[in-house]
């Protein structure tokens, strides 16, 4: 059963996130008809993740559509040196003792250079062939790319909006914020997803934090008011 927008996360998890230096992405004007502009985004984006099983195909779609790097597909960057212990919450979302052995993965998902969201992502290797766990140890392929074999669904357990580009109440006559001369100041994390991946039997075998960037806005925007 899938959550929506969640205001208290059910379990903390501390990240340390940090974005590459990347190229410049185009700005997006400071206008009230840009912040609706991109919340219509962000909304659409996380609807598509939450409807879909598989972040990674998701982001593979966004980035295509968006153009965000023609042709390519959604890699995972690792970062290593890193093993965060698994929290209780987080083994009991996979439903195993405090003695189960878990893996643990660290990745920036790129579409080319484009860094679009940053995960943390535990997972039980006794649920995974041999060969999956041999390429999530030796290589940078997703891992929704390496497990799509077993068919898993997504359960989502949190989706927060880490930004608000219009205030609450806006749609029922709060104020917006006039158009400034500038750019639009996103943060460096707009989205954020707690989920697990399960078998089609029921039988948790992932727990992921993902956390999207503003570099899933990173396109010129359509100049709406053109029409």
């Amino acid at each position: 059963m899938r959550m929506l927008f969640s205001s208290v996360l059910p379990f903390a998890i501390s990240m340390s996130l940090s974005l590459p230096a990347s190229a410049a992405a185009p700005v997006w004007p400071d206008t009230p008809v840009m912040r609706l502009e991109a919340l219509a985004l962000l909304q659409t984006l996380n609807a598509e993740l939450l409807s879909h099983d598989s972040a990674t195909l998701t982001l593979d779609r966004w980035c295509a559509a968006h153009h965000l790097a023609d042709g390519e597909k959604i890699v995972a960057e690792r970062i290593k040196g890193e093993d965060k212990p698994a929290s209780e919450e987080v083994r009991h979302l996979l439903n195993v003792s405090g003695d189960t052995p878990l893996a643990y993965r660290h990745v920036r998902l790129k579409c080319g250079s484009v860094v679009l969201s940053e995960a943390d992502n535990w997972y039980v290797p006794a649920l995974l062939t041999p060969e999956m766990n041999r390429t999530l140890e030796t290589t940078d392929t997703a891992f929704g790319r390496v497990v799509q074999p077993l068919h898993f669904q997504r359960h989502t357990v949190s989706a927060d909006l880490l930004w608000q580009p219009l205030p609450a109440g806006w749609e029922t006559g709060t104020a917006v914020q006039a158009a400034t001369s500038g750019g639009l100041d996103m943060p460096d994390y707009l989205l954020r997803h707690h989920a697990y991946l399960a078998t089609p039997s029921g039988t948790p075998f992932s727990v992921v934090v993902e956390t999207y960037t503003k570099s899933i806005l990173g396109f010129a925007p359509r100049d709406v008011t053109a029409r």
